[in-house]
């Protein structure tokens, strides 16, 4: 998603933003990260929104469309007044750990400033939408109870003191490119990170009222499956977009994105099948979420083959994973943010420098970059930016949770979440 996966795909090199400048305007690279960031932004709406809303029960089904519609606007406001920059701005002596300051609210952007061949407007647009999925994410781990006034402060100081400085650290010229981490579009940045996050908030919330032993099934599994239906598609966006050019590797991306949430999703499909006596709708869409979380990473530097064993791989893990924190740990994550998310960036993370190998099908690793080395950079950057987010992110929840108080009453989470906070019903009593 930044211009160091292009440099890495042709010659094992990081490009940063902003140090790459185009002669002229390429019309059909902008044309294809116009309509890749309209395809991320209709993964959070209308797709995550209607997953999650989905799996929720009816009468905290207007919250979590709620928490996601919001989380939309606060974070494209904060990207504006300086996230953005702190990410993508020169940071001078510190630019390995911050960005800088020269491009809070775009002060020097007109219509011909560009990054690479692309106006760097569309690159902004593009780069918000990544921002903006990552803390809706987590809203699936608390869903169900926590407070409305919480949620949006969380989202906004997780996004500012977590999601920007690992950014800036992966995609901003930070310290873990110059490591050599691999991350082609998010599965450190956003899944390992909004994943640890979302077991933090579980641990800091506690279980729901009635968890583990009353039965919280999806109200509305019709919903569920749209959902997910558009998030398959949204995620070519977040993947092939990523490549910010209109060519192969885009093309290679998309492919090995589809193989990757295929075959994850069969194997989910199909474990659960063997374990339970029949194959779930639940399963199958699961299945398919934990395959593109887990090449998303991965996309931009493995090959066909690299990506079905991703995919099968992740189906297996994260089924496995969700069982073990619901049954065993009793963790409520709610809707499985980190054994889905979480689990599987990790597990693509540490693949990526497997199958990125020419010889195992890929496209290649850095010159004089070996399997394992490659591997060890890889689960140095995961521990790193795991330490990162589950320490500031229970900083923050308690921090909240002393100011402002972070959980409903039980008498609010009894009543449901769209009543008490929002005074309104998702469907009408017939």
């Amino acid at each position: 998603m930044s211009f160091k996966n292009s440099g890495l795909l042709l010659a094992g090199l990081l490009l940063v933003p902003g140090l790459a400048v185009a002669a002229q305007l390429n019309q059909a690279n902008t044309t294809w990260v116009l309509t890749a960031t309209a395809l991320v932004l209709f993964m959070t709406i209308p797709g995550l929104s209607l997953f999650y809303a989905g799996l929720v029960r009816s009468k905290n089904v207007l919250s979590v469309l709620m928490q996601c519609f919001s989380i939309t606007c606060l974070v494209s406001i904060l990207w504006l007044a300086g996230v953005y920059s702190f990410i993508f701005a020169d940071g001078g002596d510190l630019q390995k750990v911050i960005g800088g300051a020269s491009k809070v609210f775009l002060p020097d952007i007109d219509t011909v400033t560009l990054i690479g061949d692309i106006p760097e407007t569309v690159y902004f647009m593009f780069q918000m939408t990544f921002a903006i999925i990552t803390p809706a994410l987590i809203v699936g781990a608390f869903a169900e109870r926590m407070k409305f006034s919480a949620m949006l402060w969380f989202s906004g100081l997780w996004l500012i003191v977590v999601y920007l400085p690992v950014c800036h650290w992966m995609w901003g010229g930070g310290w873990l490119a110059d490591m050599g981490a691999m991350d082609f579009a998010g599965g450190i940045v956003i899944h390992v990170n909004a994943g640890v996050a979302a077991l933090v908030s579980a641990l800091v919330l506690g279980n729901r009222k009635g968890f583990p032993t009353t039965a919280m099934p999806p109200h509305n599994m019709t919903m569920v499956v749209t959902g997910a239906g558009m998030l398959w598609v949204g995620w070519y966006g977040f993947n092939a977009g990523s490549a910010l050019t209109a060519d192969g590797r885009a093309g290679m991306a998309m492919l090995v994105t589809h193989i990757g949430a295929a075959s994850g999703s069969l194997t989910w499909m199909c474990i659960e099948w063997k374990r339970f006596g029949k194959p779930s709708v639940l399963g199958i869409v699961t299945g398919m979420v934990a395959g593109l979380g887990t090449i998303t990473p991965a996309s931009g530097f493995v090959g066909p083959f690299g990506a079905l064993v991703i995919g099968v791989t992740a189906g297996m893990v994260c089924f496995y994973a969700t069982q073990y924190v619901k049954r065993t740990l009793k963790i409520d994550d709610s809707l499985d943010v980190f054994p889905v998310h979480g689990v599987g960036g990790v597990t693509g993370s540490l693949l990526t420098g497997v199958f990125a190998s020419s010889s195992l099908g890929g496209l290649g690793l850095p010159e004089g970059v070996s399997i394992l080395g490659q591997v060890g950079v890889q689960a140095l950057a995961v521990l790193m930016t795991a330490i990162w987010s589950g320490l500031f992110s229970y900083l923050i929840l308690k921090l909240l949770d002393k100011w402002l108080g972070l959980r409903v009453t039980p008498d609010e989470e009894v009543q449901g979440l769209d009543t008490a906070l929002h005074e309104e019903t998702g469907y009408l009593d017939l």
